[in-house]
């Protein structure tokens, strides 16, 4: 049973950080790929970063430059960066996972206050 589990949400001022990390049960290197997605009241999720079989990295635009992935096999985690956070960055953070099918953790919160 795969299980994604988040960690490092939380409240920040505007301007501050936060490390989110997802902690999986399995070989992250098992996936295909590994991601953040977000998803703020009344707004669809939407995917914030990704991470891909031999480490290319994708970022929606409005986090480029701000927010950086990474991962790290012997901890079986993958973790995402947030600098310079925006109030407009509030929202329910999922880890999510591809490989025949797609896994998700149960979410974080990150509130950044203006």
């Amino acid at each position: 049973q795969v299980q994604l589990v988040e960690s490092g949400g939380g409240l920040v001022q505007a301007g501050g950080s936060l490390r989110l990390s997802c902690a999986a049960s399995v070989n992250i290197f098992s996936f295909n790929d590994m991601g953040w997605y977000r998803q703020a009241p009344g707004k669809q999720r939407e995917l914030v970063a990704r991470i891909i079989s031999g480490s290319s990295t994708n970022y929606a635009e409005s986090v480029k430059g701000r927010f950086t992935i990474s991962r790290d096999g012997a901890k079986n985690s993958v973790s995402l960066q947030m600098n310079s956070l925006k109030p407009e960055d509030t929202a329910v953070y999922y880890c999510n996972a591809n490989a025949n099918r797609e896994y998700w953790g149960q979410g974080t919160q990150v509130t950044v206050s203006s």
